[in-house]
């Protein structure tokens, strides 16, 4: 897709950042059924700005947005394992937190492009795992990753609505 740059996020994008994140999570909320009143809360985007603000002064974690005709339409944040997953071996694991994509703009390429930047950073890092957790209602993400050669581990963690997490793993050397 031309017009498309990626850049390392800074605390002066985090209003747009913080919108984007907003914007994608209605949407996907939305279609995977969660009742309107349980898609936010009224704290909701003071809580997403305070973790992405952690994220982007965090010295381990990486952060970045896509530009699509200078506008911001997407961001993904990646690092080693939340601290939640004692499972994972921080030597071998690093985890995709976020990757979110403006709904105007899926199904363009964008997403592929933020992944991309994924399996970089697990390279550079000589990481052999990537991980990352998909809500099982978001059926439009599962798809996404399975393309991209994530498979499902059977973890499942407690979501919303009685629903679930599911955790997938890619394995980074044939990435």
């Amino acid at each position: 897709m031309a017009n498309l740059s990626i850049r390392p996020a800074e605390l002066s994008d985090l209003g747009t950042i913080v919108d984007v994140h907003t914007q994608a999570r209605t949407a996907y909320y939305r279609a995977g059924g969660l009742p309107e009143a349980g898609i936010d809360t009224a704290d909701g985007a003071a809580h997403r700005q305070r973790g992405w603000a952690r994220s982007i002064e965090s010295g381990d974690k990486r952060v970045l947005y896509v530009l699509h005709a200078g506008e911001v339409a997407g961001v993904v944040a990646m690092g080693p394992p939340l601290s939640s997953n004692t499972e994972a071996d921080t030597a071998t694991v690093g985890e995709l937190y976020q990757i979110h994509v403006l709904p105007t703009h899926w199904g363009q390429g964008i997403g592929s492009r933020l992944h991309a930047t994924l399996i970089q950073y697990l390279d550079e890092a000589a990481l052999l795992i990537g991980q990352v957790e998909a809500w099982d209602r978001n059926h439009r993400a599962q798809a996404f990753y399975l393309r991209h050669g994530w498979r499902p581990t059977g973890h499942r963690r407690q979501g919303p609505d009685h629903s679930s997490y599911i955790r997938m793993h890619l394995n980074a050397v044939t990435a």
